[in-house]
């Protein structure tokens, strides 16, 4: 009886703001948020991580029940460090949020010596947010109709052929040196500062070939501006069912792209309770998961604690990958 009443005292003793607004869970904190909240994205407009953020964006805010904005912000440059970067040195008081891509998050700590943070200790887990299917694609001006003819011609010119990425260690960029690696061709990549630029350049036939994302890809193919030739799915995709898996004709290859939320370090336990709950909240809404399929994303909602297990598990996956293939940024 002691215990109860110095603790119920104690809670009295706290401000208004601070105490759990009735039904706790997604809403632990009434004074949160107290202005809009940000949302970076390391990447240029029309890119897959802007475009899926930005559907995101109005459902997160419908399930934080509140009338400040959830808004997106674009920093590319660095593969994603300086958004990450940016989030690292943010005050922890749940304003300022990172969307972060495998490239940042697991590809970056291993591809860089010295990024000045380490995303595992410096950000706080809020949770993951969608898997994003990729596509290998070629200007509809180039004469391959398929992956072998690709691999045929890549062969037949060492280095000739040009791939476009969303930047160094993103998915796309890992798809091009996986392919040279296993297939036994070499293609020359070049990194562009999002999905958008790189897309812009090769539908202009400056590029040869991309692995770009879905969301960038899929209206270009429906207008036939682009040709599919492959997925880098273990198997083929349900948004794409004619459309071969690369691994039909190169064996074991697949390369998976996702991307997650997280928050600075120091972030208030309410706070990211709050946000990782509203989070998987706004991956259950029926029409944002429509949206998202409809951009060949998949909605992929975690708790703060299974995005950490993830992140400790792809880095260490794509370590020695990165070491064997000597990628180096550029």
């Amino acid at each position: 009886m002691l215990q109860r009443r110095t603790l119920l005292g104690a809670a009295l003793a706290l401000p208004a703001q601070a105490l759990p607004a009735p039904g706790g869970g997604a809403r632990a904190q009434a004074a949160y948020p107290d202005r809009p909240v940000r949302v970076i994205v390391g990447f240029a407009p029309g890119g897959a991580t802007d475009i899926t953020t930005r559907l995101l964006a109005p459902r997160l805010q419908a399930a934080l029940g509140t009338t400040y904005p959830v808004v997106v912000e674009n920093r590319p440059g660095g593969s994603g460090n300086v958004a990450t970067q940016a989030v690292v040195n943010a005050t922890p008081d749940g304003h300022t949020l990172l969307m972060g891509t495998i490239s940042a998050l697991a590809i970056n700590p291993s591809l860089f010596t010295d990024l000045g943070f380490n995303p595992q200790a410096d950000l706080t887990p809020i949770g993951l947010f969608a898997d994003v299917l990729n596509v290998l694609v070629v200007p509809v001006d180039r004469p391959w109709k398929t992956l072998p003819e690709l691999i045929a011609a890549a062969k037949a010119k060492p280095e000739a052929l040009n791939y476009s990425s969303s930047g160094i260690g993103g998915a796309g960029h890992l798809g091009g040196a996986l392919l040279d690696h296993l297939a036994g061709i070499r293609t020359t990549h070049v990194a562009y500062r999002g999905g958008g630029p790189a897309m812009t350049d090769l539908v202009s036939g400056k590029m040869d070939f991309s692995f770009a994302t879905a969301p960038t890809a899929l209206p270009l193919i429906e207008a036939g501006k682009l040709r599919a030739l492959a997925v880098p799915t273990a198997r083929r995709s349900p948004l794409l069912p004619d459309v071969p898996a690369v691994a039909e004709t190169v064996p074991g290859f697949e390369v998976a792209n996702w991307y997650a939320m997280l928050g600075p370090r120091g972030l208030p336990q309410p706070v990211a309770a709050r946000l990782s709950a509203a989070l998987r909240e706004a991956l259950a809404d029926p029409q944002l998961v429509s949206a998202l399929s409809h951009h060949g994303a998949e909605p992929r909602p975690s708790t703060p604690e299974a995005l950490a297990r993830f992140l400790k598990q792809e880095t260490e996956k794509w370590r020695p990958i990165l070491q064997a293939s000597g990628t180096r940024p550029e």
